[in-house]
């Protein structure tokens, strides 16, 4: 499952091409803006939406860069933006480096939409680019 900002029309892009659903066998999407069960299960396990996009792969959660680098890697994409991204994030060190400029271009998105990136916080709650949680 990935779990994504819809708040955020990159964001909310980027998940609904439908080369996602159909390059990833059984993946499901989920807006995790608007699901507050689904978000609150996972701040309680230190997973937080504010620090980017999720995976949940069984009991597995893969965050941040990481959730991006196995999203790239498995993707067979045929969509102008996938088949420039995939190649460029499905590798885990590139995509590394490369997701805090995703994490600062969804900051200022959410910023001009007038949302917070903390969407449990308080409105005027602004946290800096965090860093990524990784399973063991």
């Amino acid at each position: 499952m990935l779990v994504f900002d819809g708040g955020c029309p990159f964001c909310r892009h980027f998940a609904e091409l439908s080369e996602l659903r159909s390059g990833i066998a059984g993946l499901e999407i989920r807006d995790g803006r608007a699901d507050d069960l689904l978000r609150l299960d996972l701040a309680r396990r230190g997973y937080h939406l504010r620090d980017g996009a999720m995976v949940l792969c069984g009991d597995q959660v893969l965050h941040g860069d990481a959730a991006i680098a196995w999203l790239c890697g498995r993707m067979t994409p045929s969509a102008p933006l996938l088949q420039v991204l995939a190649p460029l994030l499905a590798e885990r060190r590139r995509a590394s480096r490369l997701y805090p400029l995703l994490l600062l271009a969804r900051r200022l998105l959410l910023a001009l939409r007038r949302l917070p990136l903390d969407p449990d916080g308080s409105p005027g709650r602004w946290k800096g680019l965090a860093s990524s949680h990784h399973p063991n």
